[in-house]
């Protein structure tokens, strides 16, 4: 357990940090799969700049490897232009 004052602040404040982190992984995660079901080029066209967004914000914060943010969006662009 923290002894110290500061310690005890980090580990505050790394707990609200994982919090929110878990919260933006999961609807993101959330959000991938919605765009994989998805059969219709339209809709998943109007889908894919959100995704992409939620996704590089994720990279941007270092809580996902900007590599695997990128092969992310690569896959699901491949995907949402092979639907037809």
């Amino acid at each position: 357990m923290a002894n110290h004052k500061s310690t005890k602040k980090r580990a505050r404040q790394d707990q609200k940090k994982r919090v929110t982190n878990r919260y933006y992984k999961k609807s993101t995660r959330t959000a991938i799969k919605k765009l994989r079901e998805m059969t219709s080029k339209e809709d998943a066209a109007k889908f894919l700049p959100k995704v992409i967004s939620m996704v590089d914000k994720l990279a941007k914060k270092n809580t996902w490897h900007k590599n695997k943010a990128s092969n992310l969006k690569a896959k699901l662009t491949k995907y949402v232009n092979s639907l037809s």
